[in-house]
């Protein structure tokens, strides 16, 4: 359910990021310790980062708009660095935000 645009852009960018990042993590084991994909490594870095900082401005925003507390936000946050937190993360955010946006919002069509 896409209560807000935010929340689809949040889900977007955590299993992007997290996919990302789980690459990237097969990408280091590669150049570390096989000596291969030394510049592919740097193009998935690179890619990763892009990826978190859309990442990390969409959820401060949705934790703003849904008003977390300061140790859920950086957690959240944190999660975009953590091989499959971001994907632990999202499913938790997903379903309590779809219970806890104004009653409003939830029946506004997702573009609007």
């Amino acid at each position: 359910m896409k209560a807000t645009p935010l929340l689809g852009w949040y889900r977007a960018l955590a299993i992007a990021t997290g996919v990302a990042l789980l690459v990237f993590c097969g990408f280091m084991v590669a150049k570390y310790g096989f000596s291969t994909a030394e510049d592919a490594t740097t193009y998935v870095a690179m890619l990763h980062g892009y990826l978190y900082i859309g990442y990390f401005v969409v959820t401060f925003l949705l934790g703003q708009k849904l008003r977390w507390p300061l140790g859920r936000l950086v957690f959240t946050l944190a999660a975009g660095c953590i091989p499959f937190a971001s994907f632990v993360a999202e499913r938790r955010v997903v379903r309590e935000a779809a219970g806890s946006l104004p009653a409003d919002e939830a029946r506004q069509p997702a573009g609007v």
